[in-house]
């Protein structure tokens, strides 16, 4: 029975396993592919093994809403009000009304002016010699598509900055997590009522003002602070992480990085899919309820626990993948979960395939001799149990 099991403290194996838990990931596995942990924030249901974590993630008795609960997270609220804590027909209507939005032509039309941003920000930042790859370059790159994306005019990065790191609890508890959620609800509220007031633009957000379904229904002004939040965050946090951690993966393999020099654009979808795969940017899918007692890889876990599907240990799994803990760019298309899978799937997976590849491809070619700073210590990695990066890259051309 579910109680029965041992329960695996996570947190007794502090910094090493925040640098690299797939050591750890793959014990769990070895004993099976469902255990009850404890983590950061208290006990919940891990969910390790990959055939495991596809179900779950598809799986409708899981639910994303935290009022399964009867209540929710102290910080929600302000910004929570969107498709990913949501489940049908909730869910079936938000990603409805912002899907006929962000379509493929959108995506398609983005192409050159992120090859012209990827362009100015190495103009900036390569006769210098030396940088946090992070700082000038992996993190403005999607941070300025998606704000233009949206509409969003003189963003302030260092407080964006913080904001999201408040409310993916990386830098304090839960009342800084509450203050930096009514800030950023602030903010986009009165940025969508600027929007609302000043009449019809080309951008996202004021297309999602003005768009209605074919029954007259629209998001109303919660949602849309909501759902501006999530595009925001979702549309540049991950690419940050795909752009950093690969290249990370590919300075850590020499013999990768030549196969991919010498063949560049053709080896690049493979490589960003691989990437995706061997050290993805999200280390766990956001968290799910129980509905009832649920029977998963041999255990059942009772109605109202949490759940966290583990996309880091699923991408490890020898079980699926040939060869998992090796990083290969040539690897065959075996299914990676990096985006998600089933109703939540990544609304942005094509927009951030597109700039990892333009972004990686035009580094690549522009700074041949980039490596690793040997002068700079051991890399630090971000103790968040969702986002998987580190908190800077030194490196030099």
């Amino acid at each position: 029975m579910a109680h029965d099991q041992d329960i695996v403290d996570l947190t007794a194996y502090g910094e090493d396993f925040v640098t690299d838990p797939y050591p750890y990931y793959a014990r769990l596995r070895a004993r099976g592919p469902v255990h009850r942990a404890v983590v950061e924030s208290g006990e919940l249901w891990l969910v390790v093994g990959y055939d495991e974590a596809r179900t779950a993630l598809a799986d409708p008795r899981l639910s994303k809403d935290w009022h399964t609960l009867g209540g929710g997270p102290e910080s929600a609220g302000p910004v929570s009000a969107h498709m990913l804590e949501s489940d049908p027909p909730s869910h079936t209507r938000l990603r409805r009304l912002v899907a006929r939005e962000f379509t493929p032509r959108r995506v398609a039309e983005l192409r050159p002016r992120v090859q012209q941003i990827t362009d100015d920000l190495l103009d900036k930042m390569l006769p210098a010699g030396s940088a946090d790859l992070i700082e000038d370059f992996a993190f403005p790159l999607p941070l300025t598509v998606i704000c233009e994306l949206l509409g969003v005019p003189d963003l302030d990065r260092d407080a964006f900055r913080e904001w999201t790191r408040a409310v993916l609890g990386e830098t304090g508890g839960g009342a800084e997590e509450m203050a930096a959620a009514q800030a950023v609800s602030a903010y986009l509220a009165e940025l969508i009522e600027d929007k609302r007031c000043s009449g019809p633009r080309d951008d996202l957000l004021s297309a999602l003002i003005r768009t209605r379904y074919e029954d007259g229904d629209r998001l109303s002004a919660p949602e849309l602070v909501s759902m501006a939040f999530l595009l925001l965050v979702a549309g540049h946090e991950t690419t940050v992480n795909l752009v950093a951690n690969g290249v990370l993966a590919l300075l850590r393999h020499p013999d990768q990085l030549e196969a991919l020099r010498a063949d560049l654009p053709g080896l690049m979808p493979g490589a960003i899919e691989e990437v995706l795969r061997y050290d993805g940017p999200v280390e766990r899918a956001t968290y799910r309820i129980t509905r009832a007692p649920y029977p998963i890889g041999g255990v059942v876990i009772p109605a109202g626990e949490v759940v966290a599907v583990v996309l880091a240990s699923a991408a490890r799994d020898g079980a699926h993948h040939s060869a998992a803990d090796t990083f290969d760019i040539r690897r065959p298309p075996d299914g990676q979960l990096a985006f998600g899978h089933g109703i939540h799937y990544c609304l942005g997976a094509p927009l951030a395939r597109m700039e990892g590849a333009i972004a990686l491809t035009t580094l690549l070619t522009r700074a041949p001799r980039l490596a690793l700073d040997p002068g700079a210590g051991p890399l630090v990695w971000r103790p968040n149990p969702l986002v998987r990066g580190v908190d800077r890259l030194p490196v030099t051309f």
